[in-house]
């Protein structure tokens, strides 16, 4: 039997520690709500009524159970008046030292009974529980912010956290409404060891001029369905406290380097540049603790934003292929208005892309987001053929065939003698080389990639990606391309796995090394990463959908040409593709799909 929480203490009222009050006091439960000193506690209390007043304006908490809520917590001065409460938990500053004085303290004042636990995200929660007597009651809860909204908690054991009191801890959060994951203390946790690596090399792409910070922030956020970028997330967790978790974990982590902090992060530490709530960080903002953005000097011009100038006309679009992603980008160039030139192997293939697109714009008319004169105009005007020499006078050609690099450097040969002089050639690689097609010609500086995402008529991202070769008018006349098609365009060099699949798939990786090192399921992993940071599927999850075969071989490009240890596929991912478990196409996966 789980013992009885009634009572429960927090110490420091922040955001994070105001939060953690109102959760508890939402689901019934009595809290002593500690600050240092009269000041810091007034504070607190205005954030958490705001919180509650918010809630109630929003029609999300009734005034009468706003107001019963705040009877439920008591406001208080000094460690004493925790000495009743069945569990305390702190959520002061994330410094090791400071967090080690104050449970020597508490464990002074409570009662022994009484249940320690820590709010930390990074550090080692066993350091903390041996500045105790009592290290087998000590545990870390930890909330994700904002408390009140996000569901995850990440309950964490040491080596001596008795058993009782995980089960004691585990049916509180089922109190709560939360779901918790149970984890052994490690660096970061499972949420920020996945997160905190992606973050950090965002950072550093933005920090080589790789991208603009725009365009990293949009492609993830267009490309991977993430609730923010990851640029205007650093600035939102607060870039001092980003430092500080990429520290820790970089030092008690083994030395991971890419979880050491980038140099540019250091500098704007330094600089007093934190993020939002200095009221600039990557970004600028209307006032210290304001989400609004204003302009800066790094702000795209229109002029910059439309990229026209020097683009040419483009009237008639190629695209090359017969599978899923050529489908869909013949749709989307068709409903803008431009006239297309299907070419497949063969007419068998053609006819079976025909009806592809016809079901495609078919379900568009079911679904009010075309009419049928529009869909009979988009399909008026595709002509569809099995033959090259039916390119001859495209303006661009798109190729979206087997991603094999001798495959893709064959057509571009070929490309190259038939169409006409200025084309526009363009890849839809998610990971080759675009250099490598491009050298494939005698027109290099016509080359450029196009990267879509699938499905091609949904997805608003279009990565466009320029080789060292490729010419400014060609790039205009891609960007241009791009907007006219109401898509978003973000422009990166060619390198491999470009924006997203960069940033993406070692964050995969990572997950697949922690199931393998047995840290956590792969349930869990996934339910930290939806519930705790607002991803739209888990890793697995999405590995499973992505083909595990397809993800092995983008992360085998990207450690092949980046040459970072860390980026070295997992040996799990390896074996699972070896045994032909390649996610749900194969019916197994991370998981069995067979019986869903």
């Amino acid at each position: 039997m789980a013992r009885e929480i009634s009572t429960v203490g927090v110490v420091g009222l922040g955001t994070m520690g105001a939060g953690i009050v109102e959760v508890f006091a939402r689901n019934g439960i009595d809290v002593l709500a500690v600050e240092v000193s009269d000041a810091a506690l007034e504070r607190g209390r205005s954030t958490l009524v705001g919180s509650t007043d918010r809630a109630v304006a929003k029609g999300k908490l009734d005034p009468a159970d706003r107001d019963a809520l705040l009877s439920r917590i008591s406001f208080e001065v000094g460690l004493g008046a925790l000495r009743d409460a069945d569990l305390v938990i702190e959520a002061v500053p994330e410094q090791l030292d400071l967090k080690r004085r104050l449970f020597a303290e508490l464990d002074r004042v409570c009662k022994p009974t009484a249940i320690l636990a820590t709010n930390t995200s990074s550090l080692s929660v066993t350091e903390i529980s041996v500045a105790t007597q009592r290290p087998n009651q000590v545990i870390g809860i930890h909330f994700f912010n904002p408390a009140p909204i996000m569901r995850l908690v990440e309950v964490v054991r040491t080596v001596v956290t008795a058993p009782e009191v995980v089960a004691d801890v585990e049916a509180l959060c089922a109190r709560l409404g939360k779901v918790d994951v149970t984890i052994n203390d490690r660096a970061g946790f499972i949420a920020n060891a996945l997160l905190f690596g992606y973050l950090n090399h965002a950072v550093t792409m933005y920090e080589a001029r790789y991208a603009s910070r725009e365009d990293i922030d949009a492609a993830m956020k267009l490309g991977c369905g993430l609730p923010m970028g990851p640029l205007a997330l650093m600035d939102l967790i607060g870039l001092d406290t980003a430092y500080e978790i990429l520290d820790t974990m970089y030092r008690r982590g083994g030395r991971d380097r890419r979880h050491a902090p980038a140099p540019l992060v250091k500098q704007m530490v330094t600089a007093g540049l934190l993020g939002r709530k200095s009221g600039r960080g990557f970004y600028t903002y209307e006032k210290p603790g304001s989400p609004v953005l204003v302009p800066d000097e790094e702000t795209p011009t229109a002029t910059e934003s439309a990229a026209a100038d020097g683009a040419r006309g483009i009237a008639t679009v190629g695209v090359v292929g017969s599978g899923t992603m050529a489908t869909g980008i013949i749709e989307v160039f068709a409903k803008a208005g431009y006239e297309v030139v299907s070419v497949t192997r063969g007419a068998e293939k053609s006819a079976r892309v025909c009806e592809a697109v016809k079901r495609s714009l078919d379900k568009g008319v079911v679904r009010g987001r075309l009419t049928e004169e529009e869909r009979d105009a988009a399909l008026g005007r595709v002509s569809w053929s099995a033959t090259l020499e039916h390119l001859a006078d495209a303006d661009l050609v798109v190729e979206a065939v087997v991603e094999e690099l001798s495959v893709k450097q064959a057509l571009f040969a070929a490309l190259d003698e038939i169409c006409k002089p200025g084309v526009v050639l363009a890849t839809t690689t998610s990971s080759l080389p675009v250099i490598q097609c491009a050298m494939a010609t005698q027109r290099p500086a016509d080359v450029v990639g196009l990267h879509f995402f699938n499905p091609a008529p949904a997805m608003s991202l279009v990565e466009v990606v320029h080789t060292i070769r490729t010419s400014a008018r060609a790039l205009a006349t891609a960007r241009a391309v791009v907007a006219a098609l109401g898509k978003t365009g973000v422009v990166c060099a060619d390198r491999a796995g470009f924006v997203v699949n960069a940033l993406l798939f070692p964050y995969l990786n990572d997950a697949v090394r922690m199931l393998e090192a047995s840290y956590s399921t792969a349930d869990d992993i996934d339910n930290a990463m939806k519930l705790g940071c607002g991803y739209p599927m888990g890793p697995f999850e999405l590995l499973d959908v992505v083909g595990l075969d397809v993800s092995l071989a983008i992360q085998r490009e990207l450690y092949l040409e980046l040459r970072e240890p860390g980026f070295a596929p997992a040996p799990l991912l390896e074996h699972l593709v070896t045994a032909g478990y390649l996610g749900r196409k194969a019916g197994r996966g991370f998981r069995d799909h067979t019986s869903r």
